[in-house]
């Protein structure tokens, strides 16, 4: 009898789950939207221009020639994680110049 006094709303079991589900889906949608880290992807490149991209991947990154060359093969690959989105369309306009195709991520 005691423990109907307050009614269902009491143990908070029902009220908790529905409320976090619309409220998650907003909080992902806004995270989405402020994203401020980008990754730079290189596509593909112009096999004329892959030892001018080699250098541009030394350029901006701490990795030897050896290592770059190898980024370079692999493609498509991240170059470049974990910068702002202004460096990293700097980073893609520099890469379409010699003949790289790089995309945001």
């Amino acid at each position: 009898m005691g423990l109907n006094r307050y009614g269902p709303a009491v143990s908070g079991l029902g009220s908790g789950s529905s409320s976090s589900g619309p409220g998650a889906a907003s909080a992902d949608t806004k995270a989405a939207e402020e994203k401020t880290i980008f990754d730079v992807k290189l596509d593909k490149f112009d096999a004329a221009a892959k030892i001018k991209v080699i250098k541009e991947i030394r350029s901006f990154t701490d990795l030897g020639l050896k290592e770059a060359k190898e980024l370079v093969e692999k493609a498509p690959a991240v170059v470049k994680k974990g910068v702002t989105k202004d460096e990293a369309n700097s980073i893609i306009e520099k890469l379409k110049a010699i003949g790289a195709t790089a995309v945001l991520e």
